[in-house]
This record gives structure tokens, sequence and C-alpha cells, in this order.
């Protein structure tokens, strides 16, 4: 009796102690702050952990600590989708402040020179905060290491600022911290409530964990195609930090994590000696951990494979990246297996383990300086073995595709050049202004190498993530590897698009290919304008010029703009869509002649996107992102709660992402289907279209059976049947609809689902087919890729006046897959020709 009521009353006394929020229950006692520096209660209006800081507020604290201390100066480095900035502190000592610039440059120039001497060296620490908004331990601890950095006054801290240059990002993703501060704190009870079943801890659908287009971001350092990503890297690049902390939450029943992760689950790029420095660093973590009493774990999951994560994204560049998990309260206080779970006792470990990062830095620091010095000097004497040899991509028919490519090497500072005129290489034609050529000898050839890689043979079957990225398979592009740098030209400086135009004025027609990324944003402004415009569904030639299948017609003659008028407005949208638009003169062509019912009308796409409880909010995010940022298309986002109460009729296409309404509008959605609607459904959105007998689907069934499998094995044998993202050929029918725009027979997909689809009895029917070997790059076990290979990743069918599309893959994958983005465009506007 006596020992049950002493261990109520310690977990009592340790649960008093997780509910403190003021300083004294984070800050190290062994120093004394100085007072001058504003403490985060007297900015922010409340303690550290007794709310959960908005965004607004972690700014304003920022500020005010720039203001008052002499060892911190802010940037504002841009703005994210919703206007909030993206800041990024500087902290060190007031002496390095006073010459940052030099030291910066002294830091480059160490991973450009063979010899340096590291002495002397700052050690360079990027320290990021919540990339993943509603995991927001990382931002409210960012608040406690700022402070401590700008007022502690103990020799540790003094000597630790004239040791270090430290990069301080204390919220990686605005927009998400934002929705989830208020959810939190708007379903904040006065009497806390650890009860996992309260409405604090039940976030609304899409959740704060991704930005403003629900986008994990966590996943974009290598593609950089978020405003938040660009302003990162750039700050990246310019600094080269020797270290990056990436500050994350798990689920509530976890403790804390730290890497290294997995040994075998590393990326066969990264240098052994980066993961025998991880480990080092992770000491540290250890003694700061135990101290306090935090249990703790590593080498038990996640991984250093896929370089597009900020924990990785260092490894292939020079510095070490460390990932920090914290099981989280999701709230204020939440029940778990360890006992109950309270939002400062998050912070804290995630504000130790902040410092413990600073603490090895500064112990290590000439260690960690010497690895990176090494490792470009190492990457330049790999890179000099591959002088005069270099990789060419692009795209003869799209310079859109290609220049976007160019645009993330840009970002990643990888030199490229123009070419110096066309040629040929392993029987593909590469065009001056729509190809560009990458010179192996430079500094980030390793970098390279992680964006150009077609991988298929792995030490493990097990990845956190996607196994493969090759880029310009993503974007549909054609590429040569080895070929001379004898055929570079001009080293691009100064990237641009290729500018639009229209090629005279005419009295009678107007040519455009589809080949172009930007084509479909360009038809959708010209028929949102009110004009006819028709679609070419065999190939032609005229005036010694060929055009594909998906050639557009736009007649100039009864249409609701004049011919001048109508010269005018398609100059602009060609100009705008940076695409080329023939005047033609003649309807007597070679082949289909232009007033042919082979061109058939088409009709201004009215399109509705499924969203909300029940769909994954990452496909819909994609979807939403491409129509709105790329294509100046606009799309209407039903939610899944009143779609039954919507007016379908003013849709003629709707988009289902992967996941399923309730079934209760199945009737609604099929009625609108047979009236003549097109819908559009994505990976596992398929099973629910096929049981609710809106298509009939003809799906493999797998049956894998277990032998000579242990039960301490079973998650890994299940585990290696995860197709977790790779890379693979299709051959595709050119002359149907859906492949309308692509040159070649044969099209790259991205795949991470096990949904596999006979394909039809009439071989028509079937445009997009998988290869017999289809495997291009990434992992994926022997019955997945026996079950895959000659199966369809497409189907079409008729139901009633309307007509159901299906595609088993995401064509649209964290808005980097450029290559297939067209084959949902194609779905859209010749929905009618399918």
């Amino acid at each position: 009796m006596r020992l049950t009521i002493l261990l109520l009353a310690l977990s009592i006394l340790n649960l008093n102690a997780q509910t403190q929020t003021d300083l004294s229950y984070y800050l190290p006692q062994n120093t004394t702050y100085n007072k001058s520096i504003p403490t985060p209660q007297s900015v922010i209006g409340h303690d550290v952990g007794e709310w959960h800081i908005t965004h607004d507020k972690l700014v304003q604290y920022m500020q005010a600590l720039a203001t008052a201390s002499n060892r911190i100066t802010i940037e504002n480095r841009g703005t994210t989708y919703e206007g909030r900035p993206l800041l990024l502190l500087t902290i060190t000592s007031p002496k390095n402040h006073s010459n940052l610039e030099q030291i910066r440059q002294s830091h480059i120039a160490s991973t450009e020179n063979n010899s340096v001497n590291t002495s002397d060296m700052p050690i360079v620490v990027y320290q990021g905060f919540s990339i993943h908004g509603n995991e927001p331990s990382g931002s409210n601890a960012a608040l406690l290491a700022a402070y401590h950095l700008a007022a502690a006054e103990s020799k540790d801290v003094t000597d630790l600022l004239d040791q270090t240059v430290i990069l301080f990002d204390p919220s990686l993703n605005p927009d998400g911290l934002q929705r989830f501060a208020y959810w939190a704190n708007t379903n904040k009870s006065e009497n806390l409530n650890p009860d996992p079943n309260d409405r604090e801890y039940q976030e609304v659908w899409p959740g704060g964990r991704t930005n403003h287009y629900w986008f994990d971001m966590n996943r974009d350092w290598l593609p950089v195609q978020l405003p938040e990503s660009r302003a990162r890297i750039a700050s990246f690049h310019k600094w080269l930090p020797n270290i990056l902390t990436d500050h994350h939450e798990m689920g509530t029943n976890a403790s804390f994590f730290f890497q290294p992760g997995i040994p075998s689950r590393t990326h066969p790029l990264t240098p052994k000696l980066n993961q025998e420095l991880t480990k080092n660093i992770g000491n540290y973590h250890a003694k700061a951990l135990d101290k306090i009493g935090s249990l703790y774990y590593t080498e038990e999951s996640f991984d250093d494979f896929y370089y597009g994560k900020g924990s990785t994204f260092p490894d292939i560049n020079g510095g070490i990246g460390i990932l920090f998990e914290q099981a989280s309260s999701r709230g204020h206080i939440q029940e778990s297996d360890n006992g109950i779970l309270t939002f400062p006792f998050t912070i804290r470990n995630q504000f130790t383990a902040a410092l413990s990062t600073l603490e090895a830095a500064k112990g290590m620091r000439e260690d960690i300086l010497n690895y990176q010095h090494d490792f470009y000097k190492n990457a330049r004497n790999e890179a000099s073995k591959e002088n005069g040899k270099a990789i060419v991509f692009g795209d003869e028919k799209d310079a859109a595709k290609t220049y976007h490519l160019a645009e993330i090497l840009e970002r990643q500072h990888i030199d490229f050049h123009e070419l110096k005129s066309d040629f040929t290489s392993n029987g593909k034609r590469f065009k001056k202004g729509y190809a560009f050529i990458i010179p192996k000898n430079q500094k980030n050839t390793r970098l390279i190498n992680a964006m150009f890689e077609k991988r298929t043979t792995f030490q493990d079957s097990l990845f956190y993530d996607v196994s493969a990225w090759t880029f310009p398979l993503a974007f549909g592009l054609d590429y040569s590897e080895g070929v001379s740098t004898s055929n570079a030209g001009t080293k691009v400086e100064s990237l641009s698009m290729k500018t639009g135009t229209v090629s005279s004025k005419s009295n009678y027609a107007y040519l455009m290919e589809w080949h172009e990324y930007y084509s479909p944003k360009a038809l959708n402004a010209i028929l949102e304008s009110g004009l006819r415009a028709k679609v070419g569904m065999k190939q032609f030639s005229t005036n010694g010029k060929s055009y594909d299948y998906g050639t557009i017609l736009i007649p100039v003659q009864n249409q609701n703009k004049s011919p001048e008028d109508l010269y005018r407005f398609l100059q602009d949208v060609a100009k705008d869509s940076h695409i080329n638009i023939d005047a033609v003169a003649t309807g007597l062509t070679q082949g289909i002649d232009l007033g042919s019912n082979q061109f058939r009308s088409l009709e201004q796409p009215k399109v509705a996107l499924i969203v909300g409880d029940g769909i994954r909010s990452y496909d819909a995010g994609e979807i939403w992102h491409l129509f709105d940022q790329r294509y100046d298309m606009r799309l209407t986002k039903l939610d899944t709660r009143s779609l039954s109460r919507v007016d379908l009729s003013r849709y003629n296409t709707i988009i289902l992402p992967s996941g399923s309404p309730n079934a209760s509008v199945a009737k609604d959605l099929k009625q609108w289907v047979q009236n003549g609607g097109t819908l559009i459904g994505y990976r596992s959105a398929l099973n629910w279209l096929n049981s609710n007998k809106f298509i009939k689907l003809d799906f493999k069934k797998m049956e894998l059976t277990a032998k000579n499998i242990s039960f301490e094995q079973r998650g890994d044998f299940r585990g290696a049947q995860v197709v977790g993202g790779a890379i693979f050929e299709a051959d595709i029918d050119r002359s149907h609809p859906v492949n309308f725009g692509y040159k070649n027979e044969k099209i790259a997909l991205f795949r991470n689902n096990t949904m596999y689809m006979n394909p039809d009895k009439q071989s028509y029917n079937n445009p997009i087919r998988y290869s017999k070997n289809p495997l291009l790059s990434g992992y994926i076990s022997k019955p997945n890729l026996d079950s895959l290979a000659l199966t369809v990743p497409y189907a079409s069918k008729r139901l009633g006046q309307g007509r159901v599309v299906a595609f088993t893959d995401n064509t649209n994958f964290r808005a980097f897959w450029y290559g297939t983005n067209k084959l949902l465009m194609n779905a859209i506007f010749f929905r009618e020709e399918l």
C-alpha cells in the first residue's frame, strides 16, 4: 500500500514538473541570463508550452531578439504561398558578426581548395524546426533555443558562439504551423484533458502537417518546387553548413529518436565517415537526454537514402544531416504507453537536442570541418576522372520541361551549358535551345550523380521513402550520359524560358502543337475566352512542317473576336504560355485537311476536385497545385462532407484522388456520370469506383506465402513487398488521345502501389502498357515485378453518356513529375475522344 502511494506521489510530481511552463523547467541552470534580452513570455504573452506558438508571434519574438541582441541578425528570404515571412536568424558572437561575410567566403573556399587550416575556423550549423506544421515541439523549442543563445552569459555559450555560426530557421513551414496552432489552441480546455479521444487530438482534414497546397515539404529539398524550399536551399548553398538538424515528431507512444538510422539503408553515395560522425554526434545527444531522464533510441528506424529529405540532403553536399523525432502530444497533454505526455516535455527534449547538437559541433569542430573539406577534395578527384564527359538532356519538342529541370540544377548550384549545335546520342536528337549539357568535372559532381543515377540493386529491401527519383525520367526527357563536352556551348549564367510567338497574322486559321508542357495552359485560355478550338486526331503536314497527333486548330472565322483581335489575343497567349503558334492560309494539307471531321471540337473544362475526409491530401494537393500554379486553371474543391448537396451539373469533369468518399454519394455521382460527366479516379480510388460499379476493373490478385520466415523477420518480409516509390517503363500508343503530346513510344511512370490491372481484350483500349521488363530505377520485389509486367496503368470506359477514367499511378507526384502531368490534362481536354 505504501509503495502504491509512493509511486502515485512520484507520478503526480513528475506530471506537475512536465506541465510547468516557466523557463526554469527548460533552461540549463549553469548560467545567468542577460536581463536586457526579452524572454519569450514578455513578447508573446504566455510561457513556452502553455499555448502552441502561432507563426505571427514566433516572428514577433525573433524580431525582438534580433533588435535586442548583438549576437543575432535576421533576414526575410521571401514568403510562403499565404504571405508569411521565411525568416533566417544568424546567431554567432559579435566579433564574428563584424566579419561574417569573410567567414562565409573562407568557409566556402575550404570546399574548393586542396588544403585548409581549420584550427581557427568557425563551424556552420543550420538548425531547422517543424517542417511538418503539426509537429510543433520543434518551433516551440526554437523560442527557447534562440533566447538561450541570445541571453546566456556563461563561458560555455560565449565560447560556443565564437566557434560557431548558427543559421537558425525557427519555422520551416509557417503556413502549416499556423494552421495547427489554431487547431490545438482553439480546442484546449482549462482543465487539460489527456484523453486521446478528445477533439483536441483529432485534427480536421487536411491537418497542419503540410504547406498551403498540402505538400510534405520534407520531400522537396532536392526537387525544390516550393517557395519555402527555394529559400532554404538558397541559404544552404550560400553557406554549405557542416551540420543540419531537422526537428520532427512521431507517434505519441514512441520516445525520442536521433540518427543514425538503420545502417543498411544509407544511400551508397554517402561516405561511411558521414555515418561515423553522425554516430559520434549522437553520443552528445545521449549524454544530454540521460541527464534529464528522457528515453531515446537510435539505429532502429528511419534511413538516409532519399536525398530529398532534410536529414539526408546534406549528406550528398558535404554536410551531416541529423533527424530528431520526438513522441508527439499532438496538443497539450495526452496519454501514452510511457505515461502522460505533455507538450512542455516534448519541447524540452527538442530544446535539449538543439543544444547537444551545438555542443557536438563545438567539440568535434575540426573533425567535421576537415570531413567537409575532404568530401569536396575527393569529389574533385572523382570529377577529374570524368573530365571531357558530360550528361545531355532535353526534348526537341518541349523547351519548357527542359527549362524546369535546368531550373533545379541552377538552384542546386550545378553548372550546365547550352548546346554548341544540334547532335544525336544513343539514337536521341538533342536540339540547341531545347537541351542542355552538364559537364561532370565540376564541384557538385556527386550531387549530379545522385540526381541522374538509375539504380536497381540495393543492400536493403526496405525504404522509409522512395527508392528512385531519376530526374530526366521524372521530367519525361531524353538524356544521355558519357557524351563529350565538345558538344557544350556557352555556360548558362542566366536561365530564361523560351519566348512564345505567333508566326504571323492569319485570316484563315492557327495551329498549335500539343508537345509543349504549357500547351494545356494556352488551350484553356483560348477556350475560356469563348473561342472555338479543335483537336486533330491524326497526323498531317502543311507549309513544310509535320504536325503530330493532338495539334490544336483555332479557326479565324465565326469567332467572337475579329481577325486582328484574335491575332493580338493569341500573341498574348503564346507569350504567357511560352509556346509557338503557327498561322496558316489554307485548309489543304498533306493528310487530314483542316475542315476534316478528324478535327474534333473541344469544350471548356469545368473541373472539380473531391477533397476532405477519406481523400489523401498529398494527392489532392498535387492536383490543386498543378491547376492553380502551373496551368492557371480554375478548380473547384468539393468537400466530401457536402458532396451530396452540390449541384454537380456545373462541372463536366470531376477528379477523385486516391482515397474514397462516403458510399452515400455514389448514387448522385454515378447519375452525374451517366448524364455525360467524366470522372477521373486515381490509385486507391479505383477500388471505390470498382466496388460501387462505376467501372469494371480486372485487378491481379497477389498471393505471397512466407517460407522460412521467423516471427522476428515478419515485418521485414512484409515491408519488402511494398513498392515505396520506383520508376517503370511503359509502351504507349501515341495515336490515343490520352497520349497526345508525347513524341516517344515509351514513357517513364512513377509508381508506389501494388495495384495491377489486367489489360483489356481489345488492344486499342490499352494505350499505356507496362513493358515486359519495366523496371527503370528503384526497388521492387521480384514477385511484384513479375505481377506488374504487361499490366496497364490506365483504363477508360463508358457509363451511360459519360465516362470513367482510371489511373493506377500518380501522374503528378510531388510537383516535380513533369513528365506525366499531361496524361491528366489529356483526360480532361480530350475527354469526349478517349
